[in-house]
């Protein structure tokens, strides 16, 4: 079965678009290239839209242009890419295709499907929303940046549902960037105030 993993960039106030304000760039360094690369270790890259659009933007330039990054550029070309998008699309990009029928059900053939090891998604915030609460991520990987934004789009949205997580693995940088991995809590703690009480200072 494979394992499907997401990740973002994220501000301390919760905003995971790069694209707003100047929270991300300052804080990229060499370590957190090597981390994002793991990240997108995967036989399937799976997006949204947006981000397929800002990828397919960037990545084939990059590619061409062989620069440091050509390598990378071009292990996500030749990656199978699949986008989740109600409207129809034509791709330059190579080994681009659109997510046919309902995204749950896709990606649920994906999990069981024996060929395919991992399954990763980059931002893409509406599809990681409707993965969580469809039980099909197992890992999700914050780039918690030691900076607010402002303002912008949230992964957790107000008023959604609760959702828990177990902490797997916390990596500082250099920068003061923490790499969290979490995985879906299907057990997590509960009790009241009352039950926290007795775990505080008695004077």
């Amino acid at each position: 079965m494979a394992t499907i993993t997401a990740s973002l960039f994220t501000a301390l106030d919760g905003v995971v678009d790069p694209a707003v304000g100047n929270w991300h760039f300052p804080y990229f360094n060499e370590e957190m290239g090597e981390a994002v690369d793991g990240t997108h270790d995967a036989d399937v890259m799976l997006f949204g839209r947006v981000t397929y659009d800002s990828f397919a933007g960037a990545w084939p330039e990059r590619e061409a242009a062989g620069g440091e990054d050509a390598l990378f550029a071009k292990r996500l070309g030749d990656m199978r890419k699949i986008v989740a998008s109600r409207s129809p699309l034509e791709f330059s990009w190579r080994n681009s295709e659109q997510l046919q029928g309902d995204l749950v059900e896709a990606v649920t053939e994906l999990k069981n499907d024996p060929a395919v090891r991992r399954v990763a998604l980059s931002g893409s915030v509406s599809v990681v929303r409707q993965l969580f609460d469809a039980g099909l991520l197992d890992e999700l990987h914050l780039f918690v940046h030691p900076a607010t934004a402002g303002s912008g789009l949230k992964l957790f949205e107000d008023g959604g549902p609760a959702r828990h997580y177990r902490l797997i693995s916390a990596r500082p940088f250099q920068t003061g960037v923490v790499h969290l991995v979490y995985a879906p809590d299907p057990d997590p703690p509960s009790g009241s105030y009352e039950d926290a009480k007795q775990d505080l200072p008695q004077d």
